[in-house]
């Protein structure tokens, strides 16, 4: 736990580096490694989303489970912060801009439905105390779930339990997108992702400006003192120059995959016993929370195919409450409106990213915690 009034999320596992912890047995980065890549294996066989994140994080938490310290270095955390802000960032392109000016309207209803929906249910769970203050609403709230979850242990949220709700949604989310998806084309290639090109060569060039990219964004956001800066500032500046096309943002898998793995080591890491009992408690409730929100998503899109004409299967996955990635690979392997679809999407994200803090202080303070 942290003290009070310290920001978890300007401490990776500071806590941790503390001398003469269990971590510091010769073979645990190694085990940690191994345990993490069979896990990332046995996720992907069996289909669930963000795998390589996934893995890292649950072995993560089954070593601190059994007090074992992990400490995640501050600057490698940092830049796989932001090279996780550049991969959000390459989603914003010119034409989701165009696609979002020229249906403002749509996007502006379904993007403030299903995020005040969300932020709704998130208040019922900090009200009936299931779970504490803004986390319970940095949990609820849609979007790239680890991107919530980098930004709420800055904003004070606990980011163990802001995990812990966040990715079980998108478990869920994705499993019934999918499903959905495969019974509405008739086909099983609803939501199956694309191979994993591991060997493919980069453009040497492209790569270059980015990792430059990476570390300006980092340092300039470590130093403008913004929570979650390292990660904030690189979507911010990757977005921007994405647009204006001066920039090709190049995210090698296996540059991907070891920024995922930080990061899933470092939110792991936080977690103890005593939270994952808690945890444990919460989760009818979490789930009833998961299901609630997924059914009045159903609805919203309801709303879009009857007033805005959008076909039924797009109006759906485009306002999913699940993350932006897991429905990108459902959209591209299904007959839908990509573009809104996305779009949607993205505005969402960058909606709350804005106004995530603003909204989740507002809200725990009607909670009465």
């Amino acid at each position: 736990m942290t003290s009070a009034g310290e920001p978890e999320g300007e401490r990776p596992e500071a806590e941790a580096s503390s001398g003469k912890a269990r971590g510091a047995a010769p073979w645990l980065w190694p085990g940690l490694v191994a345990a993490s890549a069979a896990l990332v294996v046995l996720l992907s066989l069996a289909g669930l989303p963000a795998a390589l994140l996934l893995g890292p994080m649950l072995s993560a938490i089954a070593f601190s489970f059994f007090g074992f310290r992990i400490a995640v270095p501050r600057a490698p955390f940092s830049l796989a912060q932001g090279l996780v802000g550049l991969l959000i960032a390459r989603t914003m392109t010119w034409p989701v801009v165009q696609e979002i000016g020229h249906d403002w309207a749509i996007f502006a209803a379904g993007v403030l439905s299903v995020v005040f929906a969300a932020v709704a249910l998130g208040w019922l769970l900090a009200r009936f105390r299931v779970l504490p203050g803004t986390t319970a609403i940095w949990g609820a709230f849609p979007g790239a779930a680890t991107v919530m979850t980098l930004m709420s242990g800055a904003f004070g949220a606990d980011m163990r339990l802001v995990a812990f709700m966040q990715y079980t949604r998108v478990v869920i989310v994705t499993i019934v997108a999918a499903t959905i998806a495969r019974l509405w084309t008739g086909t099983g290639g609803g939501g199956a992702p694309e191979p994993i090109l591991w060997l493919a060569m980069p453009d040497w060039q492209a790569l270059l400006q980015t990792l430059l990219l990476v570390v300006i964004g980092v340092v300039i956001g470590r130093r403008s003192g913004l929570p979650a800066g390292a990660m904030i500032v690189p979507v911010i500046i990757g977005s921007a120059l994405n647009v204006a096309g001066l920039v090709t943002i190049e995210l090698p898998q296996p540059l991907l995959a070891a920024s995922y793995a930080l990061v899933g080591w470092a939110i792991g890491a936080r977690f103890d016993r005593d939270v994952i009992r808690h945890a444990s408690r919460a989760l009818p409730r979490v789930l009833a929370s998961i299901l609630a929100l997924v059914a009045i998503c159903a609805v919203f899109a309801f709303l879009l195919v009857e007033f805005a004409g959008i076909d039924p299967l797009s109006a759906y996955l485009a306002t999913s409450p699940g993350g932006a990635d897991a429905v990108a690979i459902i959209s591209a392997s299904t007959d839908v409106n990509v573009a809104f679809v996305m779009s949607m999407q993205i505005a969402r994200f960058f909606f709350v990213m804005a106004l995530g803090p603003m909204l989740a202080r507002f809200v725990a303070r009607r909670s009465h915690f």
